[in-house]
C-alpha cells in the first residue's frame, strides 16, 4: 500500500488542475445535499424531542362535566391502551379584551391545573413562578418570544370574570391551555368542561389514536367527550413550512448527486484513458492490476474528502440562517433546531464512498489494460474513430476550425457522453430556476393589485376608548375613502376564535368593504360573502384536515356560529382563516376594525394621503404597505444559490473534458499551428468542441427543468399557485433556455482554449 500512496500521491500533484476540479464539485454537492437532509431532520427532530422530553400528551381530551363525573374521567386513566394520563382538570373559556399583554382580543383556553409537573404534558416555565393561589394566572407564551419579567404582576381582566395577576409566563408542548389558574380559581370561574391528557401504547397514526381514545372513553356516558387534539396536528403545524420547502431542497440535492457522479467518472476515465503510458509504467515497474485501479481510486479519493470535508463544515454554517427562515415563526418548543449529527455522516462517509464507486467503473479499464498495450498506446485516439463525420463536416461550408471542433466530440464518445449529461443537469436546474422565479413574480404581481399603491392603516384601539367621541367604523372608513386618491377601501378586525374540536384558539379576520385584491387569491371556491362563509390557506386546511365544503364552528364572547369553507386562498397564516363582516356581527356587534387597507387610485400622491389621514384622525397609524412574501423570498433565495453551485459544477465538468482533450492532442494542435492555423482559430475549435454538446444538452435539459418547476410548485405547502402561475413557458424564454447550455460549455471551456491557443510549437513537437 505504501507503493500504491506515493504513484496516487504524486498523480494528485501532476493533476492539479483535475484535483481541484474533483474537490470543488464534491463541496458544491456535499454542501446541496447536507442542506437538504438537514431541513428533512429538522422538519421533526426538534418537535419529536421536545414532545418527549416533556412527556407530551398524545391526546388532549374535553369532557362535558354535567355528563361524566371526575371520578369517571379519572377511571379512563386505567383502560387498556393508556401508558399514561393527567387530569381531570376544570376548563374554561375566557373572553379577553383588546391589547391584553399586547395580543389581540378573542377567546382565551384556561385549565386550572395545581402544577406544571405531572405524567403527561410537564409544563416549561420561562418567567416567573406556577399559580397557587386564587387570583393568579400563568399565560402560554410562545417559547421563541421573550416575554420579559417587566410583564409579570400585569392585571387581566377578561369579560364576566375576576381580575387574575400574571405571575407566570410557560410553554406546552402539548399546547394543552392558553393559560393556567390554581384549581381553586377554577373553582371559582365555574367551569363546565374538564380536560384529560393521554399517552397511548400505539399513537403514530390518526387510527391508533382513534382506537386507543375510543377504548378510553368507552365506558363514558354518550356524548361527554366534546373535543379531542391529536399530537400529530401540532407535529403537522410544525413541519409545514420546512415541509413546503422540502421538495425543491431534495430535488436539488438530488442534481448535486448526479452531477458529482458524473464530473468523478468523467475524470477518472479521462484520466485512464489520456494516462495509458502511465499506467503501462505502473504495471511494468510491478504493479499488479488491483494496485493500478487503487492508484487511481486514492488519487480522486484524496480531492473527494477535502472538498466533503469542507463541504460539510459550509453546510453546517450555511443550515442555520436558512434553516431559521424556514422555521420563521414557528414554535419550537425547548428544543433547537438545527442540522443533527447524522446528516453530517452520511455525507462524511457517503459522499467519498459514492465518488469511489463511480470512479470504480472507468478505473476497471486499467485493471484490464497490459502493459506493452497500455505502452505501445500513447494517448491519442484510436485511429479511425470518428473520421467518417470530420470528413462530412470537411465537405460542408462551416468554416475549417469550426469543422474540426464539432467532430472532436465523436472521438471520445464516452466522455461526450458524460459531459453532455452534467450540461443538461445544468440546463435542468437553470430552468427550474427560472420558472420558479417567474412564478414568484407573477405571485408578486398579483399581491401589488396590478401596480396600485397600498396604504396599511392600523387603529389604535386604545385611544379609541379613551375617547368616546371618535367616529365609528363606518364613519372612518367613509372617511378614509373620501380623501383625496384613495380608491378603494377594506376593513379588517382580527380576534381570536376558540375552534370546536380544537383545544389551541385560532385568529380570525373579518372583513367588510371592497374586497376585490382579497377574492384575487382564492384558487378554489370563492371569496366569503355571506353570513356563516370563510376561507383559508392551504397551512390552515392541511393542519385542521379541512378542505372546501367542510363546516366549523367557532366560539366568541359565549357565542358560537357556524362557518362553511367556501374558498382556499392562495396563502395565509396557518393559523388564521377569513370571513365576512356578517359574521363577525353575529357574535360580537361591539368589536371594530383593528385595520384598514386602502387602494391609491393610478398617480396619487402617497406622502399627501398618509399626512392627511394623520390629520383627520390621530388614532390611525398610517404607513406604505408591502407585499413582499417571506415564502417567495426564501424559495427563490435557495434555487438561486444553488443554481448558482450546480451550474458551476457543471462548467467545472465541461472545464475537465476541454483540459483533457488539449492535453492529449497537443501534437495535434502543434501540427495545426505549424501549418498556419492561428491562436484565434484553435479558440474557435476547442470552443466548438463542446459548444454542439451545450446545445443539445439545452435541448434535453428544458423539459427535465419544467417537469421539475411543477413537482416544485405542486408540493410548495404554504401556498396554492393558480394554473396561470404554473404556465410561465413562452417560446423566447424557451430559447434563451437553450443558449443556457451552450453558455455553460462555452464558459467552462474558455480557460482551456486560452491555454491550447498559447501552446508554442516548438513545445508540442519536441519529440518529432
Amino acid at each position: 500500500m505504501s507503493a500504491v500512496w506515493r504513484a496516487s500521491y504524486a498523480a494528485v500533484r501532476r493533476r492539479r488542475l483535475q484535483t481541484f476540479v474533483i474537490g470543488l464539485v464534491v463541496l458544491c454537492s456535499t454542501t446541496t445535499t447536507l442542506l437538504g437532509l438537514g431541513l428533512l431532520t429538522a422538519a421533526s427532530a426538534p418537535f419529536d424531542e421536545a414532545f418527549s422530553r416533556h412527556r407530551g400528551a398524545h391526546a388532549v381530551a374535553s369532557f362535558d362535566t354535567a355528563k361524566a363525573s371526575p371520578e369517571q374521567l379519572a377511571d379512563t386513566a386505567r383502560r387498556p391502551g393508556v401508558v399514561a394520563a393527567a387530569g381531570p382538570f376544570g376548563q374554561t373559556v375566557l373572553e379577553m379584551p383588546e391589547d391584553w399583554l399586547w395580543m389581540s382580543a378573542g377567546s382565551l383556553s384556561v385549565v386550572g391545573r395545581a402544577d406544571p409537573a405531572g405524567p403527561v404534558d410537564r409544563i416549561r416555565l420561562l418567567e416567573g413562578r406556577w399559580a397557587t393561589a386564587p387570583g393568579e394566572i400563568v399565560v402560554n407564551w410562545p417559547v421563541d418570544g421573550t416575554p420579559g419579567p417587566d410583564r409579570l404582576g400585569t392585571r387581566l381582566t377578561a369579560r364576566g370574570a375576576p381580575t387574575l395577576t400574571v405571575v407566570g409566563f410557560a410553554t406546552s408542548t402539548s399546547k394543552s391551555a392558553g393559560a393556567w389558574v390554581s384549581p381553586e380559581q377554577m373553582d371559582r370561574l365555574a367551569p363546565t368542561t374538564a380536560q384529560m391528557l393521554y399517552r397511548f401504547t400505539d399513537a403514530a397514526t390518526e387510527q391508533e389514536l382513534r382506537t386507543g381514545l375510543t377504548a378510553a372513553t368507552a365506558e363514558l356516558p354518550a356524548g361527554s367527550l366534546t373535543t379531542a387534539q391529536s399530537h400529530l396536528t401540532l407535529k403537522r403545524a410544525f413541519s409545514a413550512q420546512a415541509d413546503a420547502y422540502l421538495p425543491f431542497m431534495t430535488l436539488f440535492g438530488v442534481l448535486g448527486l448526479l452531477v458529482s457522479v458524473l464530473i468523478v467518472g468523467n475524470v477518472v476515465s479521462s484520466a485512464v484513458v489520456s494516462g495509458h503510458r502511465h499506467v503501462g509504467v505502473l504495471k511494468s515497474l510491478g504493479y499488479t492490476p488491483n494496485q493500478v485501479v487503487a492508484v487511481y481510486l486514492a488519487m480522486v479519493s484524496f480531492p473527494a474528502v477535502i472538498g466533503c470535508a469542507i463541504g460539510t463544515l459550509v453546510g453546517n454554517a450555511a443550515a442555520g440562517p436558512i434553516l431559521k427562515a424556514a422555521f420563521s415563526g414557528i414554535e419550537t418548543g425547548s428544543a433547537s433546531i438545527g442540522i443533527g449529527w447524522w446528516p453530517s455522516a452520511v455525507c462524511l462517509v457517503g459522499m467519498p464512498a459514492m465518488v469511489a464507486v463511480a470512479a470504480l467503473i472507468p478505473a476497471s479499464r486499467a485493471h484490464r489494460l497490459s502493459a506493452a498495450q497500455a505502452l505501445t498506446a500513447g494517448s491519442a485516439p484510436r485511429a479511425g474513430r470518428g473520421l467518417r463525420l470530420q470528413r462530412r463536416l470537411g465537405r460542408s461550408r462551416l468554416a475549417r476550425p469550426v469543422s474540426l471542433g464539432l467532430g472532436q466530440p465523436t472521438a471520445r464518445p464516452g466522455r461526450s457522453l458524460l459531459t453532455m449529461a452534467a450540461i443538461v443537469l445544468g440546463v435542468a436546474t437553470v430552468t427550474l430556476t427560472t420558472g420558479l422565479t417567474s412564478t414568484m413574480v407573477a405571485y408578486g404581481d398579483m399581491r401589488t393589485s396590478e401596480g396600485a399603491t397600498r396604504i396599511d392603516i392600523q387603529a389604535d384601539t386604545s385611544a379609541l376608548r379613551q375617547d368616546a367621541a371618535q367616529p365609528g367604523d363606518g364613519q372612518t372608513e367613509r372617511r378614509l375613502l373620501s380623501l383625496p386618491g384613495a380608491d378603494r377601501v377594506t376593513a379588517r378586525a382580527l380576534t381570536k376564535v376558540h375552534l370546536a374540536g380544537y383545544t389551541q384558539t385560532v385568529f380570525a379576520d373579518f372583513y367588510r368593504g371592497d374586497t376585490r385584491d382579497l377574492a384575487a387569491e382564492i384558487v378554489k371556491g370563492h371569496w366569503p360573502a355571506d353570513v356563516g362563509e370563510a376561507a383559508a390557506g392551504p397551512a390552515f386546511l392541511a393542519q385542521h384536515g379541512l378542505s372546501v365544503g367542510d363546516r366549523v364552528t367557532i366560539r366568541l364572547n359565549g357565542r358560537q356560529a357556524p362557518l362553511t369553507i367556501v374558498g382556499e386562498l392562495m396563502e395565509g397564516n396557518a393559523k388564521a382563516l377569513a370571513a365576512d363582516w356578517q359574521s363577525l356581527t353575529r357574535l360580537d356587534p361591539t368589536v371594530r376594525a383593528t385595520e384598514y387597507t386602502v387602494r391609491l387610485a393610478p398617480g396619487a400622491d402617497v406622502r399627501h394621503y398618509i399626512e392627511s389621514v394623520e390629520a383627520a384622525d390621530p388614532a390611525l397609524r398610517p404607513a406604505l404597505g408591502h407585499s413582499d412574501s417571506p415564502a417567495t423570498t426564501a424559495v427563490v433565495g435557495f434555487a438561486s444559490v444553488f443554481t448558482v453551485l450546480l451550474t458551476s459544477a457543471a462548467a467545472l465538468g465541461v472545464f475537465n473534458t476541454v483540459l483533457l482533450t488539449v492535453r492529449e492532442r497537443r501534437r495535434d494542435l502543434g501540427m495545426l499551428k505549424s501549418i498556419g492555423m492561428t491562436p484565434r482559430q484553435v479558440m474557435v475549435m476547442t470552443v466548438s468542441s463542446v459548444a454542439a454538446l451545450g446545445a443539445i444538452g439545452g435541448l434535453v435539459g428544458i423539459p427535465l427543468g419544467i417537469a421539475a418547476h411543477r413537482l416544485v410548485v405542486d408540493h410548495v405547502g404554504v401556498i396554492t399557485f393558480p394554473e396561470s402561475m404554473k404556465q410561465v413557458w413562452h417560446l423566447p424564454q424557451l430559447a434563451a433556455l437553450v443558449l443556457a447550455g451552450v453558455t455553460i460549455a462555452v464558459l467552462g471551456a474558455l480557460a482551456p482554449a486560452r491555454s491550447a491557443a498559447r501552446l508554442p510549437v516548438s513545445e508540442a513537437l519536441h519529440n518529432e
